[in-house]
């Protein structure tokens, strides 16, 4: 037994109700009873974790502590002494992130015509995109079609969702799989090449597509070396800390920060598109996360304090299986499609409390509801605590073989520490995920800054209040392709003003009239886990922490 002593009598609980919950069936929660869990157990209705922003375009609209406070800081730059004059690139399409989105937008802006630049923090492809495993959804099947995917995605939204961006999403997605395949992503196929597809939370038809639980891993692999095949550009290293805007208010490049030499960099170009990510980093509410390290809310920072308006700020998603146990890989995500392919969500006696594909945040909060009202979780030797996903049953129902086939990261992942998810369930935990909201864009990417285009989990609006699984990959596809073709069009007519920060000092005042005193800088960067007084790395002359 791999689980130490005070979990191991609740394993064996769990073995002995197998049985039972083979030939049992779960209810559906009923509208009345999910609104009434969401707000009595979900994070995002606990008011004291919020505050209304008291500058900006969504000034008086709450968003999480966490992310005002970078909302509200001065900028790394100082707009009075920075010297605009020297250019170090110049190029018709500067695109801020490496991710999925980045990198799709890239390819369509090079087949436009346009020169192409890509700047990302860290190394290309490093992003939350490669650490996607469920899959990517579209209604390409007989039984299945977009106007099907559609409601879905705006039932799982709460029906916020702006419309036309779905619609976007669900018509574009047929073709987005065709493009990837063409491109050489290898899906799950039937021996006679059918695509294999399965459920995900919250939706009426079987319109997962997967790579087994590396698909967005095998996604970006394939459009990197896509990009690099066709001698696209990338600066590695170099985040993007400020928008540059010229006198007329058109978006006209960035300033980068590269993180080797720790000089500043100038980006000219004609438009921008912004991919950088969400901000899982922040670790909103102390809640852990399957981000990858550099998703620390950048894009909104710069694109907010350059004017972009957010939407949906409100709400964060918190998948409701990240790891609890062991605590070496706390929050790491433990992907949907294990719920997917049959795994129950059990409590320390064993018993089944919600349908394991209702909507992410109605799961996460019945785990939150069971581990505290209830008092049904499962407490590990240092005080985590979490509830049981039973993954064996997968095998019982689906025959055995079927997870070692399925789920070789997930697998792989836990035998490390001597577990095997095969035989034995795993312990799990709400974890910080998705930034649901983001800065407001059109069908075509566009955002309210002229040359400004957004696309991925930057953006927002195409969610909703909450994202089902297998749209994350989508949406960085779909609108990532559609961001570059329009980025391309625009840089083809555009007519280059003298670029300014004047919006960066303008925001600064701002800041000053509304009586915020603060020496917090943003955007942040990078996060930093180290103790104060240890903290001694500094960025662009700024001490970090």
């Amino acid at each position: 037994m791999p689980y130490p002593e005070v979990m191991a009598e609740s394993v064996k609980k769990v073995e002995a109700t197998r049985e039972r919950r083979l030939r049992e069936t779960f209810p559906r929660l009923t509208p009345q009873e999910k609104k009434a869990l969401l707000e009595s157990y979900h994070p995002d209705y606990r008011s004291e974790t919020f505050r209304p922003l008291a500058v900006g375009p969504n000034a008086g609209q709450k968003v999480p502590n966490e992310l005002a406070d970078l909302l509200e800081a001065f900028s790394r730059i100082d707009p009075d002494t920075f010297d605009l004059s020297r250019v170090d690139y110049e190029t018709d399409v500067l695109i801020i992130g490496g991710g999925g989105a980045g990198t799709a937008a890239a390819l369509t802006a090079q087949e436009a015509g346009t020169r192409v630049l890509i700047a990302t923090k860290l190394r290309w492809g490093d992003a939350n995109t490669i650490m996607a495993q469920g899959g990517i959804q579209a209604a390409d099947k007989p039984n299945d079609s977009p106007v099907r995917h559609y409601l879905d995605v705006m039932g799982g939204g709460g029906f916020v969702n702006i419309p036309q961006l779905v619609w976007a999403l669900v018509l574009d997605a047929p073709l987005v799989i065709r493009w990837l395949e063409q491109l050489g992503v290898m899906f799950d196929k039937e021996p006679d090449g059918t695509m294999i597809t399965v459920h995900g939370g919250g939706t009426s038809r079987r319109r997962m597509h997967s790579c087994r639980d590396y698909t967005g891993m095998e996604i970006m692999r394939t459009l990197r070396d896509e990009a690099r095949n066709r001698g696209i550009q990338a600066l590695e290293f170099r985040p993007a800390v400020e928008l540059l805007l010229d006198d007329a208010g058109n978006c006209v490049g960035a300033i980068l920060y590269d993180l080797e030499t720790e000089e500043y960099l100038v980006v000219r170009a004609k438009s921008v598109v912004l991919a950088t990510g969400g901000m899982g980093r922040l670790h909103v509410q102390g809640f852990p996360t399957t981000n990858h390290y550099g998703a620390t809310a950048d894009g909104l920072v710069i694109a907010y304090r350059a004017g972009a308006e957010m939407i949906f700020m409100d709400t964060v998603q918190y998948h409701p299986t990240g790891a609890a146990f062991p605590e070496q890989i706390l929050g790491q995500l433990v992907t949907e499609k294990v719920r997917g392919l049959g795994a129950h969500l059990v409590n320390c006696d064993g018993e089944r409390f919600i349908y394991e594909l209702e909507t992410r945040d109605a799961v996460s909060a019945a785990i939150i509801r069971e581990c505290t009202t209830v008092g049904k979780g499962v407490v590990t030797p240092t005080g985590m605590v979490g509830v049981w996903l039973d993954s064996p049953m997968i095998d019982l129902l689906r025959g055995e073989g079927t997870i070692r086939k399925a789920l070789p990261a997930m697998v792989r992942q836990y035998e490390r520490f001597g577990i095997d998810i095969t035989k034995e369930p795993i312990l799990v935990y709400p974890t910080q995920h998705y930034q649901n909201g983001g800065i407001v864009m059109k069908e075509d990417s566009s955002t309210s800054i002229p040359g400004l285009f957004v696309a991925g989990e930057v953006s927002g609006g195409v969610h909703g209040r909450n994202r089902l699984m297998g749209n994350s990959l989508l949406d960085i596809l779909v609108f990532g392709r559609r961001a570059g073709v329009s980025a391309a069009q625009w840089a083809k007519a555009a007519t280059l003003g003298t670029p300014t920060l004047r919006h960066v000092k303008e925001y600064h005042e701002q800041l000053i009239r509304a009586g915020i005193n603060t020496d917090r800088i943003s955007p942040l960067v990078l996060p930093d886990y180290t103790a104060p007084h240890t903290r001694i790395r500094r960025l662009g002359g700024v001490p970090v922490g």
